[in-house]
């Protein structure tokens, strides 16, 4: 199932403005219960937070050491936080399938970008032999997946797999602002091309 969270979405769930005066002991009870359930939500929370600030981070491509709103189009950036484009199969068709997304997201103003942690040279060789369209940035060392709060804490430390991501579409405005993300509820699942052009045509 798509977790798919925007400013827009968000917003919409606050409560109307209460009309009594004085709430009822079971009002209060109802907004304690509410207030309770959202902390938890909040512990369990993954990615960014839609209406915030983007962290401010770098990833490195190409050209070196490049932050998001560097990449900018002129809505923003669609980042594609990926485990990898050296061994995760899953990752690998997303980022073919995404070669669809990419000029029509253009179209829509935004830059589309995928990240991982792995090294330039994979994710150069990667791009290279499936003709990608759009850029590919590796965050070696996962400071960035960090900053977003994206890391998979389930792997061992040390291993291989130390420092992947969850998988998630992040929109990054062009003034930095985090404005709606993507994320399925398991890993072998990525949210589909139409599903991102819908969400950025709404944006």
């Amino acid at each position: 199932m798509i977790r798919t969270a925007s400013l827009a979405s968000l917003l919409a769930l606050l409560p109307a403005a209460a009309t009594a005066q004085e709430p009822s002991k079971t009002q209060m009870e109802a907004k304690s219960a509410e207030a309770e359930r959202a902390a938890m939500a909040e512990d369990m929370r993954i990615g960014p937070v839609v209406g915030q600030p983007a962290p401010a981070v770098s990833v490195t491509g190409p050209d070196g050491l490049v932050g998001f709103t560097d990449l900018a189009g002129e809505k923003g950036t669609v980042v594609a936080f990926f485990r990898s484009a050296d061994w995760c199969p899953y990752c690998k068709k997303q980022l073919i399938d995404l070669k669809d997304a990419a000029a029509p997201l253009a179209e829509e103003g935004w830059t589309l970008v995928g990240v991982s942690y792995d090294p330039p040279e994979t994710l150069a060789d990667f791009k290279a032999a499936k003709a990608l369209p759009y850029g590919l940035y590796s965050d070696a060392g996962s400071a960035a997946i960090d900053a977003f709060g994206l890391r998979n804490p389930d792997v061992p430390a040390g291993s291989r797999y130390d420092g992947i991501p969850h998988p998630a579409i992040v929109f990054i405005a062009a003034d930095g602002t985090v404005k709606a993300l993507m994320r399925e509820e398991g890993y072998k699942d990525r949210p589909a091309v139409d599903a991102i052009m819908e969400l950025a045509a709404a944006l």
